[in-house]
Formats: C-alpha cells, structure tokens, sequence
C-alpha cells in the first residue's frame, strides 16, 4: 500500500493515490470524510478522493504491522511489575482501570496529541536502536519505531501501552532511554511522574524532558503545571547531572507567536483588523493606558482564560468559624 518501510520504522500517514487508496484507511486519515461519509453528506472516502482528496494530496493511515507490536510486547512482558492489574489485549497492554482513572483525573477526551520527533528525539532513538526507548505520553505517532515504547492515557492506533504516568506499570531500570515529550503539564502530579521516568531508567540512560514555561493554556485535556527552567531542572535532581537547553520551537518567537494568534482570535470578527494594526510600540504601552479599550475589554471569556496574566483563587474551608 506504498507503506514507506525501514527495518527499524514505517510511516503510518502517506499520501493516498489509486494504487494504494484503501477505504478504511482513508477514513482513518480523515476523520472530517469519515464524518461526512457517516451522516450521508458523502457516499464514501473514494468518492471524495476521486473528486477532491486527490488534488488536497489527502492521506491513508496505514495500520502499525501486528508482528512488529506483538514483537515489542514480548520483550516488554518480562518486565512489567506483577502488582498491576493488566488487560493484556492482543494488541496492547492496558494498565487503566477505572481506579486509576479516579485517582488521576483520566477522562475520557477527543482531542489528539500528535507531534512529530525533533532532531534530538530521533538522535536518541537513533543511538537506541538495538534497545527500549520509552515514550510516556507519547500522543498519536505519524511514525512507528520498532524500539520504541509508545505510552499513553489515550488508545491511539499508535499506542503500545496504556498507562498514567504516575503509576508506570514497568519494573525499575527497564529502559535504555526515555522520553517525555510535552507532557508533565498535563498531570496532576509532576513530581511523581518524573520520579516514575527516572525509576524505569537504566543506569546510565538518557532521558529527554520537554515541558512548557511560557504556553498559553492548552489540554489533552487536562494543563495543571508550567515550569521554569529551574523548575525543570528540580524535577531530576537524581540525576545529578543535566542540561537545560532552547532551540527549535522552544524559542520565545513561537510562545509570542501562540499568544498573539490566541488573542486575536479571541477577539470579535469585527476587532481583529483593529488589533492587527496596532504597533509594537502601542503594544507597549502602560497596561493601565490599555485597559479601557475594547481590544482589551472585549476579549472572550475562553482566549482570557487561555492567555491570563495570572488567577486568583478564593475559598472557604469547611466547617464553622470558631
């Protein structure tokens, strides 16, 4: 099916063409045709593709080769820690019950993770290859690597394990390396999570950890925790020895890019050209001078959620006064 194939990975998402279009594989890739061809919009991914997906160069997501999943569990099953309840289904290992969606706030979410390896990410995989690389919480992955682990909370094609990252449900020093990619600000207990990466660790294995300082609000589907570098940096401290680095999309550019593209599409259609045209320097103005006008006043409750300065938080405790 014009399945791009090395001997250590395969891509997933290819470009569809008549030699290799397969319906369901179509429906897949798209999930708006799968929609439209549910509700009788469009009587099926072919007719779409015949008429439009192949000009959008639409995609076929091919299926992960069972032999190469089955093959990656196997050399898993020795070392998943006996104390766990596992689901061990025939494609995947399931550590989530309904206890541990309770006592980690896992819900149910249509949202989709899916970002692609940067050059550090495929570097390391790259020097493990003839090992185990963890991926923990490793969203929806475009390309599947035969020495990689894929961790999750969310039963994606791409899933090997599912599993909180609180609770790994593997033996200690498991992994040649791990990787956390954009994750410790989506759980509850970062602190814990890191703790379970560095546990699951060889002895003198890597660990990669991206997570985020100054993002606007974002959830998959949950955002409790930015960090900043020292932040991150506390979370390892066993270690001992680590790095901190920006390059890439971890640049200041893209987080004022996110920001100023959330702002203005928080804005009324009708105060979005104002916004656009207005200078750096105006932007830099006193805040105070800035307050009153309705770019500010009139952002929407979701974007001035997403993008606060900061939240203040009142309570009472339970009980009577004394």
């Amino acid at each position: 099916m014009g399945q791009a194939i090395r001997a250590d990975r395969l891509e997933l998402m290819v470009v569809a063409t008549d030699v290799n279009f397969d319906e369901a594989a179509y429906l897949r890739a798209n999930p708006d045709i799968a929609r439209a061809v549910e509700s009788g919009v469009c009587a099926s991914g072919w007719e779409h593709f015949i008429a439009f997906g192949r000009d959008e160069r639409r995609c076929v997501r091919l299926e992960v080769p069972k032999g190469w999943r089955a093959e990656k569990l196997d050399r898993l099953r020795p070392s998943l820690r006996a104390n766990l309840a596992c689901g061990d289904r025939a494609d995947r290992l399931d550590f989530i019950d309904q206890g541990v969606r309770d006592e980690f706030g896992l819900v149910a979410t249509n949202n989709v993770s899916s970002h692609a390896y940067d050059h550090e990410a495929l570097a390391l995989i790259d020097r493990h290859a003839d090992g185990l690389v963890l991926d923990c919480g490793a969203g929806l992955r475009n390309v599947y690597f035969r020495n990689v682990v894929n961790c999750e909370i969310v039963d994606y094609d791409s899933t090997d394990v599912l599993a909180a990252a609180e609770r790994l449900p593997f033996a200690d020093a498991t992994f040649d390396a791990v990787m956390s990619m954009n994750v410790l600000e989506h759980v509850k207990d970062p602190f814990r999570a890191a703790s379970e990466l560095v546990r699951v660790l060889k002895p003198g294995g890597e660990l990669m950890c991206v997570a985020p300082f100054l993002q606007p609000l974002h959830g998959y589907p949950h955002h409790y925790f930015n960090m900043t570098r020292q932040g991150l940096a506390s979370l390892f401290e066993s270690l001992g020895e680590c790095r901190v680095e920006i390059y890439g999309a971890m640049r200041p550019i893209w987080a004022l890019h996110w920001f100023m593209s959330s702002y203005r599409a928080g804005l009324p259609a009708e105060l979005r050209e104002t916004f656009e045209a207005m200078t750096v320097a105006q932007l830099l103005a006193s805040p105070q001078s800035l307050e009153t006008l309705p770019v500010v006043i009139d952002l929407s409750a979701q974007a001035s959620t997403e993008l606060a300065s900061a939240h203040a938080l009142f309570g009472r405790k339970p009980g009577v006064s004394p």
